[in-house]
């Protein structure tokens, strides 16, 4: 049973490594008869890899696409180069594949042997990017994040906040979230009993625990995690409507800077500031007509800044 194992995934390595293979020249480097290729064919066909057998002039085994995607084999190389190229997506430099790439280098990650995850540690460490697409994050947070949260098991960490001041913090993952140029950790915090945000890039030594848990009910991901950096750090909370549709607004104004909200034919727009007078001028830069919801002090600010403009222009 070993041996035919063995010989169907080298079978399936082999249709894999190009298009087309005549079933005599898969035996004689399988070292078996034909007949004993059909039957593997067959294996695999079992397991759900759609082998296409065509005959005549050209013809053979192919190896095509299927309704659903099968396992794949690689070799070491293949395995170095998907590695690196997931790290690198993760890491923001393909746009939209950030996410994704987590949760598939987590899964990599966990039946990579070790001899080639140092070589792909080599690769990285050896790359550099001109132009840095995002805040970099240790590579390794993110797959060791991206595993707990899969499992799901609790994880901990040595987190460094804005004022510098350092701490181990103990949580269950829940999701991570890539928001332009950053990556976010969703999580409840053991320690303070309540749902918080952590960023990746002040992440160290971060490490599943083994100790497992039974997901609570939780916030979307998504939501919490832009309230979260957005309005929650900030002094004031501004929320103005903006006399323009949501979706327009929605592609002048950042995800990171604001949360924009549908309110009919206009769009309530939220946002934290210890400067209202920051918030004012972006506000106003829109172009379009707006109406101040709250706080007061937003009111005195658009008041003055009106004022100011005024002056320069007589």
């Amino acid at each position: 049973m070993n041996d035919t194992t063995q010989r169907v995934l080298s079978l399936l390595n082999l249709l894999q490594s190009r298009p087309v293979w005549t079933g005599t020249e898969l035996a004689e480097r399988l070292g078996v008869t034909t007949r004993s290729i059909r039957r593997d064919v067959e294996r695999l066909r079992e397991l759900g890899y759609p082998v296409r057998a065509e005959h005549g002039t050209g013809g053979g085994y192919q190896l095509g696409a299927g309704k659903a995607l099968p396992p794949l084999l690689l070799d070491d190389e293949e395995a170095v180069a998907v590695a690196v190229s997931l790290r690198l997506a993760a890491g923001g430099t393909v746009t939209g594949l950030g996410e994704a790439a987590v949760r598939s280098l987590a899964k990599l990650d966990q039946v990579l042997p070790a001899r080639l995850r140092a070589e792909v540690k080599g690769v990285i460490e050896a790359t550099v990017s001109l132009d840095s697409p995002v805040t970099a994050v240790d590579a390794d947070v993110l797959v060791a994040l991206a595993r707990a949260i899969r499992t799901p098991e609790r994880a901990t960490f040595d987190y460094t906040k804005a004022s510098g001041e350092r701490s181990e913090r103990r949580v269950e993952p829940y999701r991570l979230v890539a928001a332009a140029r950053r990556w976010y950790l969703m999580a409840w915090d053991l320690d303070r009993g309540d749902w918080r945000t952590f960023r990746l890039d002040r992440m160290a030594a971060a490490r599943g625990t083994g100790w497992r848990f039974t997901p609570r009910e939780a916030p979307d991901a998504v939501e919490y995690v832009q309230a979260s950096i957005t309005q929650a750090p900030y002094q004031y909370v501004a929320k103005v409507r903006i006399h323009a549709p949501a979706h327009e607004v929605a592609e002048r104004v950042p995800s990171t800077i604001a949360v924009v909200e549908p309110d009919g034919d206009h769009a309530i727009l939220t946002a934290g500031a210890d400067d209202l007078d920051y918030v004012a001028y972006h506000v106003v830069r829109l172009g379009w007509p707006v109406s101040v919801i709250e706080p007061p002090e937003l009111r005195e600010a658009m008041r003055s800044l009106g004022e100011k403009l005024t002056a320069a222009g007589a």
